[in-house]
């Protein structure tokens, strides 16, 4: 059964298709569509690095029914990002596809993103797209200090790896690269610039 207050958990698997024959309750009738409205906010990609989606870059925060709408709520990588509305427009024209009618999608600001927030399989896209992927700023496992609280970021690139060839002799170009939440870098090794999506 689904309440209004449940929610899909975003890196859960997907609930499978459920008999919803005679006599079913509409909250019965609402998890298929639950299930749905969730892969399809999920697999939106970035518009400005088409190769991850939101549910890779952790803006995906939740998919839920409230009040008979299916909510989404979206957290961007930094205030005032100008992909922002982009995102929210392709989130409801994907919601439209798979059969979601009005639906309520919320830009939360806080907790704030942190790119603690990418996923494995994000990091992954990343580098192999020709971005290093940003650095670790919390401990495994420290989930709560990388949400609740401010967590310094470190500005040296020790340890940053060129996606490229995988050489740690890089230098600093730019501390902004094609878009502000990027800094451009280039290898000592290889000769190539790259993007390092910078950490938060």
């Amino acid at each position: 059964m689904v309440s209004a207050s449940d929610t899909v958990a975003l890196r859960q698997p997907d609930p499978g298709p459920s008999d919803t024959g005679h006599g079913a309750s509409d909250s019965d009738q609402a998890l298929p569509l639950l299930a749905r409205a969730r892969a399809a906010a999920a697999a939106v990609t970035d518009p400005e690095i088409p190769v991850v989606t939101l549910e890779d870059l952790g803006i995906l925060r939740s998919v839920s029914l409230a009040a008979g709408r299916i909510q989404v709520v979206l957290t961007p990588t930094y205030t005032g990002c100008p992909a922002t509305d982009a995102i929210r427009d392709e989130v409801a024209r994907a919601l439209e596809r798979c059969g979601v009618r009005d639906p309520d999608i919320r830009i939360e600001l806080a907790p704030a993103w942190t790119t603690d927030w990418i996923s494995p399989t994000g990091r992954d896209k990343l580098k192999q797209y020709g971005i290093a992927p940003p650095q670790a700023c919390a401990q495994p496992g420290d989930t709560a200090s990388a949400v609740l609280r401010f967590v310094a970021r470190p500005r040296s690139h020790k340890g940053l790896a060129c996606p490229r060839c995988e050489a740690h002799a890089v230098e600093l170009v730019s501390e902004y690269g094609s878009t502000p939440c990027k800094a451009l870098y280039r290898c000592l090794s290889c000769r190539e610039p790259f993007d390092y999506f910078k950490p938060y």
